[in-house]
């Protein structure tokens, strides 16, 4: 089995940090991350710098952006607007979302879900001829809402069957490998977006493989979690995923060793301790 890695550090990873990057280091992470070569790194978001201002200056950043064989550079949007700055720039991939709730799609997109879907449909429609992912956030369980039906992931997932990639992302981390596996194969989604909230991210990569899924998003040293989306912390770390699935067999084609001297590097900017474990401890020989 051989699954691609989203690298998905430089957008999801760093909006929700007290830090602010300027764009120029910001450039310089996507670019030690394609280094790195996962088969994907989710580079910028195109949201409104007053609401996100650690994603501010998207264009600068795709415009720094070193181009590899084999690495897809993708750039997130929520609405018509974020589509034009996104086909501006020239990126390989459009990464679209919204929520599986009425109240997520409100505060993280200022949209009911009919709305929300009719902006999905508007990019789609334009998109001709360039990748497109639907990532559906909360499908396991939403911070306003509780859980979240499966039938209605499943229908919304059904929507986009054959016309775009679908990932699940279990955006608030509340998942368990059961529930991940179980709606992976009956959405037929292609990846999952896990985060470790509650020490459950790795086992739901896996369950979501098992499921079918061959596409999973990371995030370099754990950075993550969603400011509209309250106690939502960190991503999978990338390179412990990385270790996890090679140990079990699964290739990635990522160069492991570059992507702890990232997460290294970033953890001076930062100037705190990620939550990673691999670049601490190191790769077993």
């Amino acid at each position: 089995m051989r699954v691609i890695l989203c690298e998905v550090g430089p957008r999801d990873g760093l909006q929700n940090e007290p830090v602010t990057l300027e764009p120029a280091t910001r450039a310089e992470l996507v670019n030690r991350l394609v280094a790195a070569r996962p088969g994907r790194v989710e580079a910028v978001s195109f949201v409104r710098a007053d609401r996100v201002p650690q994603l501010a200056g998207a264009e600068e950043v795709a415009a720094a952006a070193i181009r590899r064989d084999g690495v897809e550079l993708s750039g997130l949007v929520l609405n018509e607007r974020g589509w034009e700055r996104f086909r501006a720039t020239g990126l390989d991939r459009v990464n679209v979302t919204f929520g599986a709730t009425e109240s997520f799609n409100e505060r993280n997109g200022n949209a009911t879900l009919e709305a929300a879907l009719a902006r999905v449909e508007a990019i789609l429609a334009a998109a001709a001829g360039v990748p497109v992912t639907v990532t559906i956030s909360v499908c396991f369980g939403c911070p306003f809402e509780g859980r979240v039906d499966p039938g209605v992931v499943a229908e919304l997932a059904a929507g986009f069957a054959g016309r775009a990639e679908v990932v699940l992302a279990d955006t608030i981390g509340v998942a368990t490998p059961s529930a991940v596996r179980a709606l992976v194969e009956r959405s037929g989604a292609a990846g999952f977006h896990g985060h470790n909230t509650r020490n459950t991210g790795y086992a739901n990569c896996l369950a979501a493989l098992e499921g079918g899924a061959r596409v999973l998003d990371a995030s370099v040293g754990g950075l993550g979690g969603c400011p509209y989306a309250p106690r939502a912390t960190g991503n999978v770390a990338t390179e412990d995923l990385v270790y996890l699935l090679e140990g079990e067999g699964i290739e990635t084609g990522v160069d492991l060793d570059a992507l702890i001297a990232v997460s290294v590097w970033l953890e001076t900017l930062l100037g705190r301790r990620l939550e990673g474990y691999v670049y601490r401890a190191g790769r077993w020989p």
